[in-house]
């Protein structure tokens, strides 16, 4: 109860365009990972500013360290479906696809995402591109449906989602050159 509220008098306070002490939450559970569950418990909070730093924390700190989002892998995926705040959106968006996901998982949270692509935050949307584009890593049979939603918002997006899909297509198309030149020996024959 004690780390809880700790963890989330740290997170509370000023405006909630800011993101607080949430570098230093963040830091603090990569040092300590048995701490995120009290920073998870944050995600749900009643207090929105609150539930934007948690969101904004545990996302850096799951850069580096995804598997302390899989103890909360069932918790995760709810909160997805119930999102309404843009800010947790967003940071879900980047988050969920570091998660172990099951076929079917991955199906549900590629719906959401593309559910998101309606939002009114231009932001929530430019991040559902970057949340399905990594989903691919988990499920190459979503890349087909991904590609032709990147296409299309990198032509008529906002600003931010025509950068944010151009960006991932080069990628996209740079990484399946590379595969396809690793797995065929007549290009590496014609290569010299």
């Amino acid at each position: 109860m004690l780390v809880t509220q700790s963890i989330r008098n740290m997170l509370a306070g000023g405006i909630r365009s800011s993101i607080g002490r949430a570098d230093e939450v963040a830091e603090l559970v990569r040092r300590r990972p048995a701490l995120a569950p009290k920073l998870v418990e944050c995600l749900w909070d009643l207090d929105e500013t609150i539930v934007a730093r948690a969101a904004n924390a545990l996302e850096k700190a799951s850069r580096d360290m995804p598997s302390i989002l899989e103890p909360h892998q069932a918790a995760i995926l709810g909160l997805m479906a119930e999102a309404r705040q843009k800010e947790l959106r967003w940071q879900l968006a980047l988050m969920v696809p570091r998660l172990p996901l099951k076929p079917a998982e991955c199906t549900r949270v590629a719906a959401a995402l593309e559910s998101w692509l309606e939002d009114s935050s231009s932001l929530v949307k430019t991040f559902a591109m970057q949340g399905l584009a990594d989903l691919i890593r988990q499920s190459p049979s979503l890349e087909p449906m991904v590609l032709d939603i990147l296409r299309t918002l990198s032509r008529s997006g906002t600003a931010a989602m025509r950068a944010r899909g151009r960006i991932l297509l080069r990628h996209m198309e740079t990484a399946a050159r590379q595969k396809s030149n690793s797995r065929s020996p007549q290009a590496k024959d014609l290569r010299g």
